[in-house]
C-alpha cells in the first residue's frame, strides 16, 4: 500500500528480541537493560499472523532483528514459516555474527536471501572495547561461514565512531576488496545511547578511502531494500555502501515499518507515534480489524524524521508529560534493543 505520501511500503523490520549477547557501547549500557518478560515477547505464531495480515497490505520483503536475533531460541525455524508466507518474496536476516557460524546451515535451508553482519571494526582490541568483551574472531567465523554459500547475498555493517583509527576502515573495506561481503558504512543514529556518541559521516568515511584505494565509481545496480548508496573501487570484486541517513536524508523513499519484539508496530524510527498488535493479537481480534489497524499506521507514517533538528536541540517538551518532541511529535525514548535494530 502507499502511505499519505505516495511512499509503497513493501518492508517490515520485525524484532524477535531485545537481548544481545554483545553490550555495544552506543547501544546498552554495561549493565545491560532490564529484560522484557518473555510472556510480553510475541510468540513465532503471533509473528507470523502479522507478517500475514502485513502481506495483504502489501509488505513483501520482511528483516529479522533484535537485539540479536540468534539469541531467540528456534530463529530458524520463524524464518522458514514466514518464507512459507505466499508473498513473501525475501527473509532476511541482522546479526552480530557471534553464533551465526553455528546456526549458518538451518538458516539457509530454511531459505534465508540474505544476511547482514555488524562489525564495526576488525582490531581485536577495538572490538573487544565498542562491544564490552565480544571477540571479533567469532563474528570472522561466521562471516565465512556465510561466505561459503555463493547463493547468499552477505553485508558487513560499520557504525563509524569519531575516535576510531582510519585505518580500521580501510581493513573493513578491503573485505569488499577480497570478495568476502559488500561493506556498508551506516551513520550513528541519535537514538538511544546513540544521542551521547559521536559518529563520522558517509563523506567523511569515503573520503578517506578513496585516498587509499583511489577514486571509486557509483555501482547504480539493486543490491537490497533499503538506502544505501554503493561504490566500487578499482580492484574490488565486491562494493562498498554508505547509509546516511542523518547527513543525507532519504526519507522520501523510506518503504518501511517496523515491529517491535513486544508488538508494537512503528512507522518511524525516531518517533514514539505506532500502535500496540500484540493487545489486538491477545484480546481476540479479528484479522479485518488488525488489517485496518495496521494500514491505519502506515497511511500515516511521517513525512521525514528530524534527526538534524533534534541534534540541534531545535525540540520542545511536553509541559505534561515531559516528553521531548520535534514538529509536535513524541520522540522515541526507548534504546535500539527495545525497537529493533
Amino acid at each position: 500500500m502507499k502511505d499519505q505520501f505516495g511512499r509503497a511500503i513493501d518492508y517490515m523490520r520485525v524484532s524477535v528480541t531485545d537481548r544481545c549477547n554483545l553490550r555495544c557501547v552506543y547501544c546498552m549500557p554495561e549493565e545491560g537493560v532490564p529484560a522484557v518478560p518473555h510472556q510480553h515477547i510475541l510468540t513465532f505464531d503471533e509473528i507470523a499472523r502479522l507478517c500475514c495480515i502485513g502481506v495483504e497490505l502489501g509488505i513483501t520483503k520482511i528483516k529479522l532483528t533484535g537485539g540479536e536475533p540468534l539469541v531467540r531460541r528456534g530463529l530458524p525455524d520463524l524464518l522458514g514459516l514466514l518464507k512459507s508466507i505466499p508473498g513473501i518474496e525475501q527473509v532476511t536476516l541482522t546479526t552480530n555474527g557471534i553464533l551465526l557460524k553455528e546456526q549458518i546451515n538451518e538458516l539457509v535451508y530454511k531459505g534465508m536471501d540474505s544476511v547482514n553482519i555488524s562489525i564495526d571494526t576488525l582490531n581485536p582490541e577495538r572490538y573487544r572495547e565498542v562491544t564490552r568483551g565480544g571477540r571479533v574472531e567469532m563474528a570472522l567465523e561466521g562471516l565465512d561461514a556465510a561466505a561459503a554459500f555463493p547463493e547468499l547475498r552477505v553485508k558487513v555493517n560499520c557504525v563509524p565512531l569519531k575516535d576510531a583509527e582510519e585505518e580500521e576502515y580501510i581493513q573493513l573495506a578491503s573485505l569488499a576488496r577480497e570478495g568476502k561481503a559488500d561493506v556498508r558504512f551506516i551513520e550513528m543514529m541519535p537514538i538511544g545511547m546513540g544521542k551521547v556518541f559521536s559518529g563520522k559521516s558517509g563523506d567523511e568515511i569515503c573520503t578517506v578511502l578513496e585516498k587509499h584505494f583511489g577514486e571509486p565509481k557509483r555501482y547504480t545496480e539493486p543490491l537490497g531494500n533499503g538506502p544505501a548508496v554503493y561504490v566500487q573501487f578499482p580492484g574490488f570484486r565486491k562494493r562498498v555502501g554508505f547509509i546516511s541517513a542523518v547527513s543525507h536524508q532519504f526519507c522520501d523513499g523510506c518503504n518501511r515499518v517496523r515491529l517491535t519484539s513486544e508488538g508494537y508496530l512503528k512507522p518511524c524510527l525516531q518517533y514514539g507515534s505506532g500502535t500496540d498488535l500484540r493487545v489486538l493479537l491477545r484480546s481476540g481480534t479479528s484479522d479485518e480489524e488488525i488489517r485496518e489497524e495496521m494500514r491505519r499506521i502506515m497511511y500515516e507514517k511521517p513525512a521525514c524524521h528530524q534527526f538534524a533538528a533534534e541534534n540541534m536541540a531545535e525540540q520542545s517538551v511536553n509541559d505534561k508529560t515531559g516528553e521531548k518532541s520535534t514538529g509536535g511529535m513524541a520522540l522515541e525514548s526507548k534504546g535500539m534493543s527495545r525497537i529493533g535494530g
